[in-house]
């Protein structure tokens, strides 16, 4: 009977991702196993999320609050949800991205993790489970130390431009899942921000001020709304009433939560060819084809290869999948 509940315990662990100070954990869970089959990575001993929280949209009808984290899997998962919900209903929705803090240091040793190396396989069963390529390889060749350097060169990104700072966050997601590049480090961060289009001079300047304060008010709202995980989604509408979907889910789980809050929402038709989609989105994987393009796998594939042997596309090719790209 022992060893059947140890061997329990150890398999929950394993797929359990979860964020937390070291001087707070009180259970012994690890922070970078995200559970594909709910989609989250959680943070223990968090509250629970509170009811009807008070958030009001702004520009738009309806407002999302997004905790993520530029290493969080399960988040590299809701991209493609992501992507069609912004086309479909970006007329009427305004997502507002806010760091989660997923990884402060490495001073710990819980669930069967203590060292980068150990979470390369479990990244490699992400990938497959979301059917977005991600090479865990990154925990062995150049591991990440923390989560917070590339969390504060978004907030300092968006102190220069939002819409920038959202494409910045790609790149960096990109460079780690599937170039396994270390984002912590300050010359890839500053590849991304040239790549994007930031001014780097300023990008430093900000990450060593300003956006360390942002950041840190980041992880204060998340605590205050009781975030205990990621994705954490709310979506709100300007009565201040709100809808709060967690983890990873179908990309219908998002459009119910908008018709919920705001009735009258209305879904746009946009352009599915392949031109209009890279035209929006410079660099999609195969399910991202597939889902933007509402296609199955097969057919995706056989059009992004034949877009490749045209010379249309670029592909960049990982162990677990590949990206298309077009510059």
């Amino acid at each position: 009977m022992q060893s059947k509940a140890l061997i329990f315990l150890l398999t929950a662990s394993f797929f359990s991702c979860l964020a937390q100070n070291q001087k707070e954990m009180t259970t012994n869970i690890n922070p970078l196993l995200c559970n594909p089959e709910t989609g989250i990575c959680e943070i223990p001993g968090a509250a629970n999320v509170a009811d009807n929280q008070e958030i009001n949209a702004v520009n738009k009808p309806v407002k999302i609050i997004y905790f993520t984290d530029p290493i969080c899997s399960s988040c590299w998962g809701i991209e493609p949800q992501l992507r069609r919900l912004k086309l479909e209903y970006g007329h009427d929705v305004e997502v507002e991205y806010h760091m989660g803090g997923l990884l402060p240091d490495w001073s710990y040793n819980s669930g069967g993790i203590s060292k980068p190396s150990d979470v390369a396989h479990h990244w490699d069963e992400v990938s497959l489970h979301y059917k977005m390529p991600i090479d865990g390889d990154v925990w062995l060749e150049d591991p990440l130390d923390s989560s917070y350097p590339p969390s504060i060169a978004f907030k300092a990104a968006q102190l220069q431009d939002e819409k920038k700072a959202i494409v910045f966050l790609r790149h960096l997601r990109e460079m780690v899942f599937l170039q396994k590049k270390n984002i912590t480090k300050w010359e890839v961060i500053a590849q991304a921000a040239l790549k994007t289009g930031l001014d780097a001079a300023q990008l430093r300047k900000d990450y060593e001020g300003k956006a360390k304060e942002l950041f840190q008010a980041d992880l204060g709202l998340a605590k205050k709304m009781g975030v205990r995980g990621f994705p954490s989604i709310f979506v709100s509408n300007a009565t201040g009433n709100s809808e709060f979907i967690y983890g990873t889910k179908p990309y219908l789980q998002y459009e119910n939560g908008i018709q919920k809050i705001y009735p009258a929402a209305h879904k746009k038709a946009y352009k599915k060819d392949w031109e209009s989609l890279f035209g929006k989105y410079p660099t999609l994987t195969l399910r991202e084809f597939a889902e933007l393009g509402d296609i199955s796998f097969q057919e995706a594939e056989e059009t992004l290869e034949k877009l490749v042997a045209g010379n249309k596309l670029k592909k960049f090719v990982t162990k677990n999948g590949a990206i298309w790209i077009k510059e």
